[in-house]
Formats: C-alpha cells, structure tokens, sequence
C-alpha cells in the first residue's frame, strides 16, 4: 500500500531533496528534457549506485519520474512539488518585500527628522 503524504510533508521531502547539491545539479541538467540515468551520471565523480541513491531521494520527492522503454531508463522532472515549493517560498518572499519596504520608509523618515532637526539648529551637512 503506497502512503499519502500530506501538503507539509510533501514540502519535507521536496526540500530535503534539493538540500543536496548533486541532486540539485541532477533536477538543471533535466530541466532540459528527458535523459537516461546514465547521461545524467556522466559529470559526477560517484558510481552509479551513488546517483541510484540521489535519484531515489528525488523520485520519492516526487521531483523526477522515472520510465523504462526496453534498456532504456528515461528520467524527466516533475513540476508540481518545485511548484509548491516555489508557492511556499513566494508568500514569505511577499512577507520580506512588506517589511523592507516598511524599514526603508522608517529610514527615510529618520533621515529626514535629522535633516529638520539639523536646520533648526543652524546647521547643515
């Protein structure tokens, strides 16, 4: 029987796969389209088990799929979680946007308190 993850558990997964750099590596280069396991081996320095692994991890993240047609093992990457992912991420990137924009318009308002408070003094910069 195959578990079903829930919506926070799915993000668990998705970032924990691209928290590796090889993994990363591996979601660019299919980013370009479809390609064997093999052809994605061929820049990393590690033996095929080792990409197995990594490309286990992503499989169970649901970030690659991977096919069989005769010798052939096509992968090809699956969008929806690095959409979530990017979903996610987008409503903090909001959040951060809001209070930066909120911090500069306080420096703005400092600076010009100083500048007033200068001219009422006599002096200026």
């Amino acid at each position: 029987m195959v578990q079903q993850l829930t919506s926070s558990e799915h993000l668990n997964a998705t970032f924990a796969a691209l928290a590796d750099p090889t993994r990363r590596a591996i979601l660019a280069r299919l980013a370009s389209g479809e390609t064997s396991v093999s052809e994605l081996a061929e820049p990393f320095e590690m033996s095929m088990p080792a990409i197995s692994k990594h490309l286990k991890v992503l499989q169970r993240a649901g970030l690659i799929e991977r096919g069989r047609e005769a010798q052939w093992r096509p992968c090809r990457l699956a969008v929806a979680p690095l959409k979530d992912a990017s979903d996610w991420l987008d409503h903090y990137r909001r959040f951060w946007e809001e209070a930066f924009d909120r911090l500069e318009d306080y420096l703005r308002e400092l600076k010009r308190d100083a500048q007033k408070k200068e001219k009422k003094n006599g002096r200026k910069k």
